[in-house]
């Protein structure tokens, strides 16, 4: 019964973690939007917080599938390596918020799953077939960002360059609030899915496996049947909205701003367009993408047609940096998760 109670608390952690996401990728959803005043900050967050949630009725439970069933082999999980990569992943945002900088938080309890698999049983833990996409993406995800962000931003400038300024901008405030809704309904479909696949591993190898699987009942979405319990999918969404409401305003200005100076409605419909297509490409791919990763490639690309000295280009390597110092940060301090969890609440529950 003891190892029931420790579910249960993993469980709630791990939508606290959900919740942290939402607050520490709240900026990737509203920097635009709120640097080129389209909204106020309340507005927007409230904004994005419904379209996090509105997700769970539209989308499919693919990018969890991968999370569950193609990073870690199932064989070495158990409730102390989701404990230790929980641990990995809220670490490590908080880290990185307290800091300014939008990492991922993806990638960031991906990282710290795998670090505390690998604490457990070696590197053998780890299903290379399954992170090639992953790391495909890492990659691949700035750059599409930023290229759809470039090409969108040229069209559009080449299709009003015989309208009055004044006309263009107050047109595209209004599109604006389309380009972020649909951002936020891409951030919210594929970031809750990272919360959904952990819950569904700890469900497994707590041995209740069947707790995390749709009912016959189950509602469906656009992509068909969900296959995971709907108090999951909720759960999930519903906790990332309210991260999302409660913002993170840290580091808004260094995606709304420090990247790009002076962005306009224009720019920020551009960039938003640009997310979301990515983003919308990765769901559909069932991979887990970083939205921040899209979000920050887009901004760079629609600054970079106004030429290269529009784009303050420190803070894009800033950002790098701390994307690829996500992988052994977060992955270490999961590991190190995990030895705390084996070593320290283990004895408590085998008592």
């Amino acid at each position: 019964m003891p190892i029931l109670y420790l579910v249960f608390a993993l469980i709630a952690v791990a939508l606290i973690f959900d919740f942290f996401n939402g607050f520490h990728d709240a900026a990737n959803s509203v920097a635009t939007v709120v640097t080129t005043r389209v909204l106020t900050p309340g507005q927007a967050v409230l904004w994005a917080a419904f379209f996090n949630f509105v997700a769970a009725f539209i989308f499919g439970t693919g990018v969890a599938k991968t999370i569950s069933d193609k990073l870690v082999d199932p064989k070495a999980v158990d409730v102390y390596v989701i404990c230790g990569g929980l641990i990995g992943a809220i670490v490590w945002d908080i880290i990185t918020w307290l800091a300014a900088m939008p990492t991922s938080s993806s990638h960031a309890i991906i990282s710290g799953y795998a670090g505390a698999a690998i604490g457990k049983a070696g590197w053998h833990a780890i299903l290379i077939k399954g992170w090639i996409p992953v790391i495909v993406f890492l990659i691949l995800s700035p750059i599409i960002g930023a290229v759809l962000g470039w090409s969108i931003m040229t069209s559009v400038a080449w299709l009003t360059r015989h309208s009055e300024r004044y006309k263009t901008e107050r047109r595209f405030r209004h599109l604006q609030l389309v380009s972020a809704g649909l951002y936020s309904l891409g951030h919210g479909t594929n970031d809750a899915q990272k919360t959904m696949g952990i819950i569904v591993a700890l469900l497994a190898a707590a041995g209740h496996e069947q707790w995390g699987k749709a009912s016959s009942n189950s509602f469906h979405g656009l992509a068909g049947k969900h296959e995971i319990a709907w108090w999951i999918i909720l759960s999930c969404h519903a906790a990332m909205a309210l991260g999302t409401m409660s913002g993170g305003w840290r580091i808004v200005k260094t995606i709304g701003s420090r990247i790009t100076p002076h962005l306009r409605p224009v720019g920020g419909f551009a960039a938003e367009m640009a997310a979301a297509t990515t983003i919308g490409f990765a769901t559909i791919a069932k991979v887990p993408i970083s939205t921040t990763h899209a979000i920050g490639g887009a901004v760079l690309g629609v600054g970079a047609t106004r030429g290269p000295h529009a784009v303050r280009w420190v803070w894009g390597e800033k950002i790098v940096w701390a994307w690829i110092m996500t992988f052994p940060g977060a992955g270490l301090i999961g590991a190190a998760g995990y030895a705390f969890a084996h070593w320290c609440i283990a004895p408590f529950i085998r008592g």
